[in-house]
């Protein structure tokens, strides 16, 4: 019990997790004061729109933790994340559907829309329980989660490692979309599950509700960080950051590497389906779009550019890249890609470490050495 309290406490007695989770809790707290604080008209007033976007950065950030956490740490370079990430959304989408009931365009009170259009006659068996927010949830984690398990015992337990994993993670997400695309799989095809009206009793629509999920986002992305934290300051991180750099020696000194590799691998997948789940109700869709492979290169680059293997770098390349590239895509959607990959290549000759990294080198270079200079040797008298 000492055991387990010392392990999850660890993080908070870290002076860098104490100051990002005031950072944190003090941004969400400026924008929620901001918001119900101030008019509509005044030029501080944070809009019902620009909540919802946070939110949605929010759900991204906590994605690249959990991309951060196998990459930065175990070194594994998943390029096929968006596919938990996509699973976890799936999940709670089929719950959103669940409860439109027969508010839906055709009225029926079973039966999503698209399946009324597809002449179904009754609902799959996979889509059974997610008329229940308990089972719904509980699926959220254990989709992307049943999946990592398999792919990464079948891999981890045959040495698969390197690009050649990276290769095969994309591959896997590559599939996933193209089944997902097809209208007999039943997730609605190419234009997915939306037309969401409630969670939770809820109305989506409603500014409280909007509100409601960005904290909850926020919240979210705390415990995520912390239980990342939690892990990697652990003998188990040590063990994956051992694994990192020299996987042969940690075999040699007798550590089954695949355990500690699945382990982590499968908390990041849940954490990713987590964030998706987040992501779906605020952005009010989710389609076969989101498997898409350059969207899980996408989250790599955004743990590049923040500062891999440091997570409060992966949340700093996540704000400020999805900031940018709504920024970007309003004036030159077409340059968007262009402009990002500029920027990647800038950052890794530039900032290998990415921009935590810049921020340790300012760091070190402001704080004062330990131990004072030693005085120039006297000249001896005469």
């Amino acid at each position: 019990m000492h055991a387990s309290s010392s392990w999850l406490g660890r993080p908070f007695r870290e002076r860098a997790t104490r100051r990002f989770l005031g950072l944190l809790f003090a941004a969400l707290a400026v924008v929620t004061l901001l918001h119900l604080a101030l008019p509509a008209g005044h030029p501080l007033h944070v809009s019902t729109y620009t909540i919802t976007l946070l939110g949605k950065y929010l759900s991204y950030a906590l994605l690249a933790v959990a991309v951060d956490l196998v990459w930065g740490y175990l070194g594994i370079l998943s390029l096929g994340h968006g596919a938990f990430f996509a699973l976890g959304g799936y999940a709670m989408g089929m719950y959103l559907m669940r409860q439109i009931g027969d508010r839906g365009v055709y009225g029926d009170p079973v039966l999503p829309d698209f399946m009324v259009f597809l002449d179904w006659e009754a609902l799959p068996w996979y889509w059974l329980g997610f008329d229940m927010a308990g089972f719904a949830f509980l699926m959220v984690l254990l989709a992307p989660g049943l999946l990592a398990l398999v792919f990464g015992f079948l891999a981890f337990r045959s040495r698969v490692t390197g690009v050649y994993l990276s290769i095969i993670t994309q591959a896997l997400t590559f599939a996933l979309m193209l089944a997902f695309f097809r209208n007999e799989m039943g997730f609605g095809g190419n234009n997915g599950l939306t037309d969401f009206k409630e969670l939770l009793g809820f109305d989506l629509r409603s500014d409280a509700t909007r509100l409601g999920l960005f904290l909850a986002t926020g919240l979210a992305l705390a415990a995520g960080y912390v239980l990342c934290r939690a892990i990697v300051a652990s003998k188990l991180g040590r063990v994956c950051v051992a694994t990192r750099d020299a996987e042969a020696r940690t075999r040699f000194l007798g550590y089954r590497v695949e355990r500690f590799q699945l382990f982590v691998f499968v908390v990041s997948a849940m954490l990713a389906g987590v964030a998706g789940a987040l992501y779906v109700p605020q952005v009010g869709i989710i389609n076969p779009g989101e498997f898409s492979p350059i969207f899980s290169i996408e989250i790599v680059l955004w743990v590049a550019l923040g500062g891999r293997g440091t997570l409060y770098g992966a949340v700093i390349g996540a704000l400020l890249v999805n900031y940018a590239k709504t920024v970007f895509t309003g004036v030159m959607p077409d340059a968007w890609l262009f402009a990002l990959g500029g920027l990647f290549v800038l950052v890794t000759v530039l900032l290998p470490k990415g921009i935590a990294g810049l921020l340790a080198y300012r760091r070190r270079a402001s704080t004062p050495p330990p131990f004072p200079e030693p005085a120039p040797p006297r000249e001896a008298s005469a």
